[in-house]
């Protein structure tokens, strides 16, 4: 079969999809990517991937994404894909007006987490949610969920007119290598915390994300000055993407940069090496679908903080494995990180709880797999109709 997929950046094409692309390429299959060019072109197509790169703006502008939809119809046109599937919220709607548009057979959704969220306000909240359910009855045949409350929502409320097409996929990782914390050699975690200035006794708290205000990014900073711990460092992965427009948090940024005690390291690549040497993460984020990098921070044998909200609350188990806490709240961050660089016995308990929890539920190849047999089944029907 041709499978397209569909997502606004050619980062998360590849940073977030290239497992399931190299199992659909093994299994036999083209595989298409649409999106829009950046860093990551190349090694898209390394891969063996064909590539397509069409502007796919990341918010809401009529010409802009009209252009976009009447571009991807051309190329589905051309392409004649069996199944499109889409992600990340503007380029899923676009993707699957075009996929309708061009006659595509089967037309898949991932909500990686629905752009509606219970931090919005109800009027807010009830437009994206009825864009979300008319695009999911008249553009889609499945809908793959990352988290099990966006699963509920898109069911009990009648997303798709099929009601056995609804796949609850969560999330996962690498666990055999890059993720697996048993083969991470010593020598190179003490080169990497001489490398930053980070003594034995420091608790380093870890952050991954985009330095955007519904990162929580702020938030966490401003905890810094709230502590009593004296031995605890910042490290801030993560920088701002093509398409981002967030210049006010960027401003109140640089009055962090000459802060000793917080590291900014931009983007990097490897980030299991960081999260490692890591003792803490926190995701202060104001909406998720339901974040990998908890998943990868547990996995590396940190204990979590998050803030009370979907995707989050389902990966982080309160009190066992990490501490969960309302949006914007600067006092319980720092409430929390004073608490476990004071109890190191805690802290250690918290960390082992969550490698347990994401070796035993988070392993990407199961992801995969129940996206393949989405696929495979497409696949028979195809036949049986030929």
């Amino acid at each position: 079969m041709k499978i397209v997929q569909v997502t606004a950046i050619d980062m998360t094409m590849n940073n977030f999809l290239t497992p399931l692309n190299k199992g659909t390429k093994e299994a036999g299959h083209e595989v298409h990517c649409v999106c829009s060019k950046g860093p990551y072109e190349n090694e898209i197509k390394e891969n063996g991937f064909y590539f397509y790169d069409i502007k796919i703006d990341r918010k809401i502008d009529f010409k802009s994404n009209l252009k976009s939809i009447l571009m991807m119809k051309k190329a589905f046109e051309i392409i004649k894909p069996d199944i499109v599937h889409v992600h990340t919220p503007v380029a899923a709607v676009l993707g699957r007006i075009a996929a309708k548009l061009a006659k595509v057979p089967t037309i898949i959704y991932s909500a990686h987490g629905f752009y509606f969220h219970e931090g919005m306000s109800k009027k807010k909240y009830n437009v994206f949610f009825n864009i979300e359910k008319y695009i999911g009855r008249y553009f889609t045949d499945y809908i793959f969920t990352q988290s099990e409350e966006d699963f509920l929502t898109a069911k009990n409320n009648k997303f798709l007119k099929n009601p056995s097409n609804y796949v609850h996929i969560s999330n996962g990782i690498d666990l055999d290598e890059k993720f697996n914390v048993e083969i991470f050699n010593e020598e190179n975690n003490k080169a990497l915390r001489s490398k930053y200035g980070i003594d034995e006794n420091d608790i380093v708290v870890s952050f991954i994300g985009r330095l955007v205000k519904e990162k929580g990014i702020i938030d966490l900073l401003e905890a810094y000055n709230l502590l009593k711990s004296k031995n605890v460092k910042f490290l801030i992965m993560g920088g701002v993407p093509q398409g981002e427009r967030d210049t006010e948090t960027q401003a109140l940024l640089e009055k962090y940069k000459n802060n000793d005690n917080i590291i900014f390291t931009g983007h990097i690549e490897n980030i299991n090496e960081h999260l490692y040497m890591s003792d803490i993460f926190c995701l202060p984020s104001y909406r998720e679908g339901m974040p990998r990098s908890i998943i990868e921070a547990m996995a590396m044998k940190n204990a979590i903080l998050a803030t009370d909200i979907r995707g989050s609350r389902e990966e982080v188990v309160h009190e066992e494995t990490g501490y969960l806490f309302p949006i914007n709240d600067s006092f319980k961050i720092a409430e929390y990180i004073d608490l476990l660089a004071k109890d190191k016995s805690l802290l250690n308990e918290l960390k082992e709880k969550g490698l347990e929890r994401a070796k035993k539920l988070y392993d990407e190849n199961d992801v995969v797999k129940k996206q393949l047999n989405i696929f495979e089944k497409c696949e028979n029907e195809k036949r049986v109709q030929s």
